[in-house]
């Protein structure tokens, strides 16, 4: 087992990678991350299925074969998409269990374009909970304000979920408060609290929409800060006494995970936002290369301070430097829903062409 990912795992993050194709599950790739790289759950979303599905043959003959009774593409590619998931969380399933359903996750996105009906993106969740038949597959929401009412709903449900899209501490917060109402709901009706969830913060993208705006000294550093921020206030939600009284009644925590931490600045570390960010009891989900280069040379060092070390006095420099990181926050979020409907939309596309006329 690699050594450098081992230390970030014992450091007490877990390892997640941020790609599923259905060549990495024929060729044993998807295995020997777990194997060898501590990799202990997956995440997709819309951008990774369409590379995959309009990237070779791999998919062809299941398209033919629904095609012959489906003709709605968006639901052949809810098909596809879970037969890999379905390969995919078997991998995992030691792992769940191991780790008493904390670990092993992998995630299935509700269709981007739900993303401000909250009626239609609660139906979709269940429906494809149902119908993917698997324990350990938390279904994606965004942590939009449409969505937030869906994740409370789909948590008081039993069904666990992966909030996306978030970009800020606030964000970050509302989701927690969405899910947290869910927990507090199925206790009053007598239910079982123990529904798993993480709340996924994006990370690279903050440095990606102000490179060409900022000073060299501040180049490459907002990301952290924002991550660093939302850690502190992770950690002090989770010694709250509404977390703790929820934990004494069996409830879980809602895993901090940090997201696209692949570092898009090109004469920035390939292992910046992996270095940065280690911190315990949280999520990082890396895609193949970023995990393949911490392996490679990554450096595990202390972990974020609880109260999030200079992540304030950073983003007190960006906002006096002309950066308004709250408008920049909304900014991403709504960038961040066009992205994935722009993603649904070529995926869709994909798969119409690739239906047998």
């Amino acid at each position: 087992m690699n050594e450098n990912n081992r230390r970030l795992h014992d450091l007490g993050q877990s390892l997640w990678v941020d790609n599923i194709t259905r060549g990495t599950l024929d060729d044993g790739t998807l295995k020997g991350y777990i194997e060898d790289l501590s990799v202990t759950g997956l995440t997709s979303n819309p951008t990774i299925f369409e590379k995959a599905i309009g990237g070779g043959n791999d998919y062809d003959a299941q398209i033919a074969e629904l095609a012959a009774s489906e003709s709605d593409p968006e639901q052949i590619f809810f098909e596809l998409a879970m037969a890999d998931l379905r390969r995919a969380a078997d991998d995992f399933e030691e792992i769940h269990e191991k780790t008493d359903r904390v670990d092993g996750y992998v995630s299935l996105e509700v269709s981007p374009l739900l993303a401000d009906d909250t009626e239609a993106t609660i139906a979709q969740a269940a429906d494809l909970y149902e119908r993917i038949e698997r324990k350990n597959v938390f279904i994606k929401i965004p942590g939009t304000p449409a969505g937030l009412p869906a994740i409370e709903e789909t948590i008081f449900a039993g069904i666990p979920v992966n909030v996306t899209l978030l970009f800020s501490t606030e964000q970050y917060l509302a989701a927690a408060d969405a899910y947290l109402k869910g927990i507090e709901r199925r206790i009053e009706a007598g239910l079982n609290p123990a529904i798993n969830s993480v709340a996924s913060l994006f990370i690279s993208r903050w440095d990606a929409a102000v490179i060409d705006d900022v000073s060299p000294d501040l180049r490459a550093k907002l990301g952290i800060a924002v991550g660093k921020q939302a850690y502190a206030a992770y950690r002090e939600l989770i010694a709250s006494d509404r977390v703790q009284i929820l934990a004494n009644q069996g409830g879980r925590i809602q895993r901090l995970l940090m997201a696209s931490t692949g570092t898009k600045d090109p004469e920035a570390s390939d292992v910046l936002y992996i270095e940065a960010l280690a911190a315990p009891n949280t999520v990082n989900t890396m895609p193949p290369a970023a995990l393949a280069a911490y392996a490679d040379h990554g450096v595990t060092g202390a972990p974020v301070p609880p109260d999030g070390g200079d992540a304030e006095e950073v983003l007190k420099a960006y906002n006096d430097a002309g950066t308004d990181t709250d408008e920049l926050a909304a900014r991403l979020q709504s960038e961040g829903k066009d992205s994935f409907n722009a993603s649904w939309h070529d995926l869709i596309g994909t798969i119409k062409d690739q239906i047998p006329s």
